[in-house]
């Protein structure tokens, strides 16, 4: 009953160590990014407004470097298989207290590791399907938007004047700025 250790998990890594942020404030911006797409994650980092995501980021982009120099992976079909962040060493300083007193500060430093591995293929073209219906579904709502408005407009304005004058409305069929009489 034992998990499948990191080390021996299928992938590309990259590591930072000894990085002094605290892993308890690195945890939450891998938490936005383990198991998604490596565009998507990279997007997620860039409006995360944690001072970690920096920190990620850099490495997520170290790991894909990685795969595609190291493994000759294609970055577009990588995704996150594994982030986390363990506790590195700890630094311990004194700051001197009232009535000769000290207290311990702590400066904590963590090491990240970033794990990125292929997409199952299935996915990739579940994902490839996905771009190219999205960039076709975008042309023909910004095609019919514009063509859409217009006419309305014009539809409105010529059965306003129409409806001002006393006459029907006029037929679908006219040209533009046929209403601006």
């Amino acid at each position: 009953m034992t998990a499948t250790k990191t080390n021996e998990r299928e992938g590309t890594r990259a590591v930072l160590r000894h990085s002094r942020v605290s892993a308890y404030k690195v945890r939450p911006v891998l938490d936005l990014i383990r198991g998604k797409e490596v565009q998507r994650a990279r997007e997620a980092l860039q409006f995360s407004e944690r001072d970690a995501a920096q920190l990620v980021d850099k490495l997520l982009r170290s790991a894909v470097a990685n795969a595609e120099n190291n493994d000759g992976l294609d970055p577009e079909g990588l995704y996150v298989s594994a982030c986390y962040a363990d506790e590195g060493p700890t630094m311990k300083r004194w700051r001197p207290r009232a009535r000769g007193r000290a207290t311990r500060i702590r400066k904590r430093t963590c090491h990240v590791t970033v794990i990125v591995s292929r997409l199952p293929d299935e996915q990739l073209a579940r994902i490839e399907a996905r771009r190219a219906g999205d960039s076709s579904r975008r042309a023909r709502r910004v095609a019919g938007g514009r063509q859409g408005r217009r006419a309305a407009r014009e539809q409105a304005q010529d059965s306003s004047n129409a409806d001002e004058r006393g006459e029907p409305t006029p037929p679908q069929e006219q040209s533009e700025g046929a209403g601006d009489e």
